[in-house]
């Protein structure tokens, strides 16, 4: 069965995640380094058990949490995306990436993800608002939200850890949207003269 694509980005596409994601996912959630920058520790359940829990949670999808692949253009899965904490009343939920092939670092994979996947929210949902949580140290990573359109906010400690909270709202996101289109309008009707 091929893999559903929801939105393709200027460099990744976003799709359905699959059981053929498990052996990357697996690799990456016991990565020492990614799971410091997730705040979080690395697993230390087997294959076994993770591609268990996986089939589960592929069978059985939460109503709080979307969970998507990142593949490059050409379908090499380097990562993953997610938007939970889903909150109907509210209109928001929080929005989470992680690359995981290191490979793709800095080279504009992430904000491509952010955007791509801000979009495909905000097209497909009636949230009004997104945000996130990111290392306060981890400058790269707030470069690409706020490149993504995302705006700081609150701080806040947990466990140990500091966050800086960003946030992004759907008006907010037309705006930038419109915007960008005008440009590239302009550019085109420049190009043509």
């Amino acid at each position: 069965m091929p893999n559903k694509k929801l939105i393709t980005g200027e460099k990744i596409t976003i799709r359905e995640k699959t059981l053929a994601d498990a052996r990357n996912d697996y690799k990456w959630c016991r990565d020492p380094e990614l799971s410091r920058l997730d705040a979080a520790f690395p697993i230390n359940m087997t294959l076994t058990q993770y591609i268990d829990e996986f089939t589960i949670e592929l069978r059985y999808p939460s109503l709080s949490r979307r969970r998507f692949a990142v593949d490059t253009l050409d379908g090499e899965h380097i990562g993953n995306c997610s938007y939970y904490n889903i909150d109907v009343k509210r209109g928001e939920a929080e929005i989470g990436i992680m690359i995981g092939n290191s490979d793709y670092w800095s080279k504009g994979y992430g904000t491509d993800v952010i955007k791509s996947l801000v979009t495909y929210v905000f097209q497909h949902t009636s949230f009004s608002r997104l945000y996130l949580k990111t290392l306060d140290w981890n400058i790269r990573a707030q470069k690409c939200f706020t490149k993504s359109g995302f705006t700081p906010g609150n701080r806040l400690s947990r466990d140990g850890y500091n966050f800086l909270m960003m946030e992004l709202s759907r008006k907010q996101w037309q705006t930038n949207t419109e915007q960008k289109e005008r440009e590239q309008n302009e550019q085109t009707q420049s190009s043509n003269r």
